[in-house]
């Protein structure tokens, strides 16, 4: 079989024309984290600076070095007093997508993580481009990782895209994964931009205690979002029986028979679960859960869709 019917027929790989089709969904998500931004660049978000803009701010007494070009005539009649116009000028807000594309993911009852976390990579960054924001990521593999730049450039999400296909093709082969939780994070520390929106794609399989300083640094310069990808398959075992079960080298037999192992198995998932929650909320960071049978754009559109609720929220708990 062609590497080309490999793509487009296997269900492990994440499909790059499905990838691409993501774009026309995601100019519906304009409703992103707010932030204010820290770059000078020009962008199309509003900003905590002040000057010559977009949109209009307020009026004030003028001050000395005050552009006299920006003096409301109207209002300097009418108090006698010089005043002056302010506006907010727009800034930019890079939009930068994580993908954990580790051996972890390539798990799934419904559709695997792994191709679950590609596609909600690809619409974040689509997203973002067509917010008019730079959007770029890291991906990371078993072996390997690879970086984007953040670019307005339709290049660099298809350049992103196209690695986040080749990278969840790799795990075909099963490889030991060279990154823990802890290294991808302290490698993407130095990857992000001041301002930035930042995206974790992650099951967090491996989040310890030696991720959250890393978790910190990200958080002061970047408004974080964590993107939980999982499967029903870890929430609990399969119903008590006998199972052969590979890690892609060798094989061995699993019964589920045991309430006790039922119950430590159950209970595994949800305190990595609540520990993802914990945190998210002492880094006031967004949490949306990803179930691999969930639709990802409508999982997506709820938290930042245009019709979304205008209520304040981290987003979608889990």
């Amino acid at each position: 079989m062609s590497n080309l019917n490999i793509e487009k027929n296997h269900p492990a790989i994440a499909n790059l024309s499905e990838l691409v089709k993501l774009r026309y969904g995601a100019r519906e998500l304009t409703g992103f984290p707010k932030i204010q931004a820290r770059q000078m660049l020009a962008g199309g978000h509003r900003s905590r600076f002040r000057g010559r803009g977009m949109d209009f701010d307020q009026v004030r007494i003028y001050q000395p070095g005050d552009d006299v070009r920006s003096i409301d005539w109207r209002v300097t009649a009418r108090t006698q007093q010089p005043h002056t116009k302010i506006f907010t000028e727009e800034r930019e807000r890079p939009i930068l997508v994580i993908c954990d594309l580790r051996s972890s993911m390539f798990l799934g009852s419904q559709r695997l993580k792994s191709v679950v976390g590609c596609e909600i990579a690809a619409a974040l960054a689509w997203a973002g481009l067509a917010a008019n924001d730079r959007a770029g990521g890291l991906i990371f593999g078993a072996q390997a990782q690879i970086d984007v730049k953040a670019r307005r450039s339709h290049h660099a999400v298809l350049q992103f895209i196209h690695g986040l296909q080749e990278f969840s093709e790799a795990l075909l082969e099963p490889q030991q994964d060279q990154f823990c939780l802890a290294e991808l994070l302290e490698e993407s520390r130095r990857f992000i931009m001041p301002g930035s929106t930042l995206f974790i794609v992650s099951d967090f399989q491996d989040l310890d205690s030696n991720c959250e300083p890393h978790l910190f640094e990200l958080a002061r310069h970047a408004n974080l979002n964590f993107c939980h990808v999982y499967d029903s398959i870890e929430m609990q075992l399969p119903p008590p029986s006998v199972y052969a079960v590979t890690d892609g080298q060798q094989q061995s037999m699993l019964d589920t028979s045991s309430k006790t192992l039922r119950q430590a198995y159950a209970d595994a998932f949800e305190q990595r679960r609540l520990q993802l929650r914990r945190l998210s909320e002492k880094l006031s960071a967004g949490l949306l859960p990803f179930a691999t049978s969930d639709n990802v754009m409508s999982v997506l559109a709820k938290a930042y869709g245009k019709r979304r609720s205008s209520t304040k929220s981290q987003g979608p708990r889990v």
